[in-house]
C-alpha cells in the first residue's frame, strides 16, 4: 500500500466518512475543526475590518437570523430533502462554509447599498434578509413534514429560560457582574438552551450526542444516574464562564475590542446553532 493510499484511508476514516454517513465526531476531526475555527476567527476579523464593519450589538442582532437560517437548513437536510451528493453540502462542517459564503455575500450587498445611498443603514436590510431566509426554511420544513413533538420543544425553551434566570438571579445576588452583562448572559442562554435540547433529546426521546467531549461525560455519568445528560448544564457553566471571564478581564478592552466581540459572537453561534437545530429536529420528529 502506497503512502497516498494510506493517507487517503486516514482522511476518509477520520473526516470524509463522518460527513458522508452523518455520524458522530471523533477526536481527530474534533481537534481539527477546533483549530480551523480558531484560525477562521482571525481571517474573519481581517475581512470585517476591510469591509469596515463594526462588531457591536447592532451587528450581532443583524447576523443572528443567519444562525437560525443555517440551523433550520441543517434540519431540512435531516428531513431527507436533499439527495447525495448535494446533501453533503448541508452537513457539518461543510454547511458552515456554505452559510458563511451566503452571509458574507449578503453583507457585502447590504454595505454596497448603503454606500450607494439606496439604504440609510445596512443593518436592517442585512438582518431582514436573514429573517426572510429563515422563514423560507421554516416554510420548507412545514411543507415536507409535520410538527410531532411540541411539548418537548416547549420544554427546551422553558428549561433554557429557567436555568438562565437562575444563573442571572444568583449573579445579581452575589454581584457577579460578568453574568449580569446583557451580552454575556445572552451568550450563556444560548448554551444553556443547547444543554436543554441535549437533555430533553437524550432523556425524553432517545436521541444521542454526536460530540466527543459531551459524549464522554454523559457516558461516564450514565454509570451513576438515569439522567446522565443533565451533566450538560454544569459542563456549559464550567467551560464558558471562565472563557467569558478571560475575554472581559484578561484582554485589553481598548486594543482588542474587535477581537473580543468577534470571539463572543463565535461563542454565541456555537451555542445557538446546535440549540436551534436540536429543538427543530425534536419539534419535527426527525
Amino acid at each position: 500500500m502506497s503512502i497516498i493510499d494510506t493517507l487517503w484511508q486516514y482522511i476518509y476514516k477520520y473526516y470524509i466518512s463522518g460527513i458522508i454517513n452523518d455520524t458522530s465526531y471523533n477526536p481527530v476531526d474534533t481537534v481539527t475543526y477546533a483549530i480551523l475555527l480558531g484560525l477562521s476567527i482571525f481571517g474573519i476579523l481581517r475581512l470585517l475590518e476591510k469591509l469596515k464593519v463594526e462588531i457591536d450589538a447592532r451587528f450581532i442582532v443583524a447576523i443572528t437570523p443567519y444562525v437560525l437560517a443555517g440551523s433550520s437548513l441543517r434540519v431540512i437536510e435531516d428531513s431527507g430533502v436533499f439527495a447525495p451528493p448535494l446533501r453533503y453540502i448541508f452537513i457539518t462542517p461543510i454547511i458552515y462554509f456554505f452559510i458563511f459564503f451566503v452571509t458574507i455575500t449578503l453583507l457585502v450587498i447590504a454595505i454596497s447599498l448603503q454606500r450607494r445611498g439606496f439604504v440609510k443603514d445596512y443593518h436592517p436590510f442585512f438582518g431582514y434578509a436573514g429573517v426572510a431566509w429563515t422563514l423560507i426554511n421554516m416554510a420548507v420544513l412545514l411543507a415536507v413534514g409535520t410538527i410531532k413533538n411540541p411539548a418537548p420543544a416547549a420544554a427546551i425553551l422553558t428549561l433554557g429560560v429557567i436555568s438562565t434566570g437562575i444563573v442571572y438571579a444568583a449573579s445579581r445576588m452575589i454581584k457577579f457582574t460578568l453574568l449580569t452583562d446583557k451580552l454575556n448572559i445572552s451568550i450563556l442562554f444560548t448554551h444553556l438552551l443547547d444543554a436543554s435540547s441535549t437533555f430533553v433529546g437524550i432523556d425524553w426521546l432517545g436521541y444521542y450526542e454526536k460530540h466527543v467531549v459531551p459524549t464522554f461525560f454523559i457516558d461516564t455519568l450514565g454509570n451513576y444516574t438515569d439522567h446522565p445528560s443533565f451533566v450538560m448544564y454544569p459542563l456549559k457553566l464550567i467551560v464558558f464562564i471562565p472563557v467569558l471571564y478571560m475575554l472581559d478581564y484578561k484582554f485589553d478592552a481598548e486594543k482588542e475590542k474587535k477581537l473580543i466581540n468577534l470571539m463572543k459572537l463565535a461563542i454565541l453561534v456555537l451555542g445557538l446553532s446546535p440549540a436551534t437545530r436540536n429543538t427543530l429536529r425534536l419539534l419535527m420528529g426527525v
